[in-house]
């Protein structure tokens, strides 16, 4: 860094002496070891991205070499964004409401601000699209797929040790696609449904073959082509009915009935819900999850 602003600051090529004397971190170095770090520090600029420049001060002296490094080359253009520009920059900082990206949103909306702008997404608060990640299984699932690590948890009664392979949002919900090590196959694992606080465990992951995360990824766009009017108990199951229909048909009380759209094989999918759903349309769904709950039951 010392380097940095001492090529920086100067108007004129810096000579290599001039350089010693004047670097903190320099002082006092032999001839080698000076040699050494300051051609280290200078490479290292370099592959920052620092545009050090080498050149003469004096063209009938064209030996006497000296470094520099121009404003013009190293600062960033002033900023300046439209109001529509500003307005989208507001936006995008409030997508993600978890604490991970929150704090990151906070500090580049403040370096804007200290730059005389003021991306107020509250102008815009209707529109703004939320990606949220508030499962409490999330955080440490991250963690598994950043540093490619196996994962333990328990999903639908059975410990699992995932090989994690993506972490994926469709429709707003989180899933972990991986290698279940407990069932010898790659699955998808939707993350709200995780019974237990998920665990890195030792060992590494194998990279999957490219086609099979495509296909677990295209599971997961299943067609809603099916209809089917469900009861849902007041409060419940928010990921269900939050893109369903009042059904305006009568639902046990304390309940609310709504017409969602199902792919065909949604009964594990409702069933999770246990008692708080319940399927009053088609009947073959209704009896699909009836006898998905007395397996689970009977297996328990």
């Amino acid at each position: 860094m010392n380097l940095t602003i001492c090529l920086l600051m100067a108007r004129r090529f810096v000579e290599r002496e001039q350089i010693r004397e004047l670097v903190e971190g320099y002082r006092g170095l032999g001839d080698a070891a000076f040699e050494r770090t300051f051609e280290r520090d200078k490479d290292d600029l370099r592959a920052l991205g620092v545009p050090v420049e080498m050149g003469s001060n004096s063209s009938l002296f064209p030996d006497e070499v000296g470094y520099r490094i121009r404003r013009s080359d190293f600062e960033l253009p002033a900023i300046d964004f439209t109001a529509a520009e500003t307005a989208a920059l507001g936006v995008a900082s409030s997508v993600w409401d978890d604490a991970r990206l929150g704090g990151e949103a906070a500090k580049a909306l403040a370096k804007l601000r200290a730059s005389g702008l003021d991306p107020d997404a509250s102008r815009v608060a209707a529109f703004t699209p939320t990606v949220g990640a508030r499962e409490p299984a999330f955080e440490v699932l991250w963690e598994a797929v950043l540093a490619a690590r196996p994962v333990a948890f328990a999903y639908r009664g059975l410990d699992r040790v995932v090989e994690p392979w993506r972490l994926v949002n469709r429709t707003g919900a989180w899933y972990l696609i991986g290698l279940d090590r407990t069932r010898g196959e790659g699955r998808s694992f939707k993350v709200s449904r995780i019974e237990s606080d998920p665990v890195l465990v030792d060992g590494s992951v194998t990279e999957p073959d490219p086609a099979v995360v495509e296909r677990h990824l295209a599971s997961l766009h299943a067609r809603r082509d099916n209809e089917a009017v469900v009861a849902v108990r007041d409060g419940a199951a928010p990921d269900l009915t939050r893109f369903a229909e009042p059904a305006g048909v009568p639902a046990p009380p304390g309940f609310s009935a709504w017409r969602v759209r199902v792919s065909a094989d949604a009964a594990g999918d409702l069933a999770w819900h246990g008692a708080d759903v319940v399927v009053l349309e088609p009947a073959a769904l209704a009896d699909a999850v009836r006898t998905h709950l007395e397996a689970v039951a009977a297996w328990r």
